[in-house]
């Protein structure tokens, strides 16, 4: 198959189907014409790649024939009319089936069906049982009431094509709404912060946590186009800016920011700063920010307990050895002042025994204590 067949079936097929008021409309060019042409037949037919369709008809009722018995294959290979006065001599059509047979055709005439972009898609076509010759008016009649009804039907196919694309459009809005309604509900129920920014700290979009926080905290929510920077306060500002210029520059960076120190709205927010792009070009910021000041508090409250443990053992490694410590230097004294510290040896022997073995059993419970301190901490 050719290109320009390729493109001639593609414009025959804007036409298979047409919408009632076009078809009344094609019967009433065909009747004005048959009238104009004196002829019984006359038809509107477009061509496929392998039969021929009628789509308005007048002294016929046929619905279709197959494009290799059309006259009106011939007409649609050329620019001009087709005109062939008697059939039964043309060589073309002497032995056709329709001119030998009935209804024994003998006049033919058709003009083109050309769309816009220069297809022809099929023909206005006349015939008559009798040989017939048409005048100059009656050509020209032809040629124009062609150029009509293929504009009816392109404007039908144009308008039938416009409103499947409005109905297209109109689903796809609804569907995108209904995205976006979904996208919003999800957005709106988290309790994270989230901010988008423009690229000069302007805002584009806020979820309710974070409007809901700032009219907690400063007493007015976020406007869309309003600055970032209007909100924070100064401390936070500096550090909010270098992890905002490094998102911009392409870069996911994370962060922990202590805000509202010493007053009622103390808090730690963990604040992510994640570059938006378009293709390769960042044009925004996405913050998306993370209450963890009751995890901060439980950090600093194990830290202060840890810190307590610590000075616990401290105090059973020297004050609870103390005692026991001084026994022990006690009995050394002894040893060392007298050649024979004691009359009893046996009793002597046993209280030093004793003394050592309590010793023992004190760095042992230190020792637990310490390893307890270091797993809790750990």
């Amino acid at each position: 198959m050719s290109s320009s067949e390729s493109k001639r079936l593609e414009a025959v097929g804007r036409f298979m189907v047409l919408n009632d008021a076009v078809s009344k409309d094609l019967n009433d060019i065909v009747n004005l014409t048959a009238q104009i042409c004196e002829t019984p037949i006359a038809m509107v037919t477009i061509i496929d790649e392998d039969m021929q369709w009628f789509k308005a008809t007048m002294g016929v009722d046929i619905y279709c024939n197959t494009r290799e018995a059309s006259f009106c294959r011939f007409t649609i290979e050329q620019d001009e009319l087709l005109i062939i006065p008697d059939a039964s001599v043309d060589e073309r059509f002497k032995d056709h089936p329709f001119v030998v047979g009935g209804p024994q055709i003998r006049f033919y005439a058709g003009a083109n069906l050309t769309t816009r972009d220069g297809q022809h898609a099929g023909t206005l076509c006349i015939l008559d049982v009798k040989p017939k010759h048409l005048t100059e008016s009656q050509q020209n009649a032809l040629r124009v009431l062609a150029k009509q009804a293929i504009n009816l039907m392109e404007l039908s196919w144009s308008l039938q094509t416009l409103d499947e694309k409005h109905q297209e459009a109109v689903e796809s809005k609804r569907e995108t709404e209904a995205s976006q309604l979904q996208l919003r509900a999800i957005f709106d129920s988290s309790k994270d912060l989230f901010v988008l920014l423009g690229k000069h700290l302007n805002i584009l979009a806020f979820n309710k946590a974070a409007d809901q926080y700032y009219i907690k905290t400063i007493g007015t929510g976020l406007f869309i186009d309003k600055f970032l920077s209007d909100y924070l306060e100064p401390h936070i500002l500096k550090k909010m800016v270098r992890y905002y210029s490094a998102a911009l520059a392409g870069h996911s960076v994370r962060g922990e920011l202590h805000v509202r120190r010493g007053t009622p709205r103390e808090a730690w927010l963990d604040v992510s700063f994640i570059p938006v792009k378009n293709g390769n070009d960042v044009f925004g910021v996405a913050v998306n920010a993370s209450d963890i000041t009751a995890r901060k508090r439980h950090e600093e409250q194990i830290n202060l307990q840890n810190e307590a443990l610590q000075r616990i053992a401290i105090l059973q490694s020297h004050e609870i050895r103390r005692p026991v410590a001084s026994l022990m230097g006690m009995i050394e004294l002894i040893k060392l002042e007298q050649d024979n510290p004691y009359d009893d040896y046996v009793y002597f022997k046993m209280i030093e025994t004793t003394v050592n073995e309590l010793d023992d059993k004190i760095c042992n419970i230190v020792l637990e204590s310490e390893t307890t301190l270091n797993r809790s901490v750990n």
